[in-house]
């Protein structure tokens, strides 16, 4: 997995290398030319990047946490072109994702099971709080548009006498032409945490 500190430094020093304006046309994030931010939208929450340091900030002044401030990095400098195709493939499709197979389903499938798949409309109603709409994929879904172009879609099926209850995790098709693995490993754990916070402050 990630090793945070050199992967933001590197983050930011990649960053540097840009230009605001190249940036925003492949990552769909807007740029603020007078200070000299790009403003994120990340799960309800506006997120300021500054150019060149790679400082990252909220709108409110909350603390952001490292592997956060990575992945916004991350969005910003290793995004591609490709536009979204709207169709999914799972973890296991994207590149080398069955080497992160394991902690990917430590990290996030089995939060998101033990999280709501006793109650799974309150994960549609969570991720409505976050942006998100439902979708019709499995007995209860919803997808996320983590960044512009990165939309993760969160799935459980109902269990029964036979079969206990199960989630899964869905991206679109375009994710390997954006992010690394490694941050679709993380990114999902980042959103039930969330999704959860969402939960607890509106039940």
């Amino acid at each position: 997995m990630i090793n945070l500190l050199p992967a933001y430094a590197k983050a930011k020093e990649e960053l540097s290398k840009t230009t605001p304006v190249e940036v925003s046309q492949r990552t769909q994030v807007a740029f603020d030319q007078i200070k000299s931010n790009f403003l994120i939208p990340f799960l309800g929450k506006e997120y300021l990047v500054s150019f060149p340091e790679g400082e990252v900030t909220t709108a409110e002044g909350d603390e952001v946490p490292l592997v956060v401030k990575i992945c916004h990095l991350h969005y910003l400098t290793k995004t591609g072109r490709t536009e979204l195709t709207n169709q999914y493939i799972s973890f296991k499709e994207l590149p080398n994702g069955s080497i992160y197979i394991q902690p990917f389903n430590n990290r996030a499938i089995r939060p998101l099971v033990a999280g709501f798949a006793s109650k799974p409309e309150t994960m549609i109603k969570a991720g409505e709080h976050l942006g998100g709409r439902r979708v019709e994929i499995g007995d209860y879904a919803v997808k996320i548009n983590i960044y512009p172009k990165i939309p993760i879609t969160f799935v459980i099926w109902e269990g029964d006498e036979e079969f206990e209850a199960s989630g899964g995790i869905l991206y679109d098709s375009s994710a390997k032409f954006h992010l690394d693995t490694e941050d679709y490993a993380l990114l999902p754990g980042l959103v039930i945490q969330e999704m959860k916070k969402a939960i607890a402050l509106h039940p």
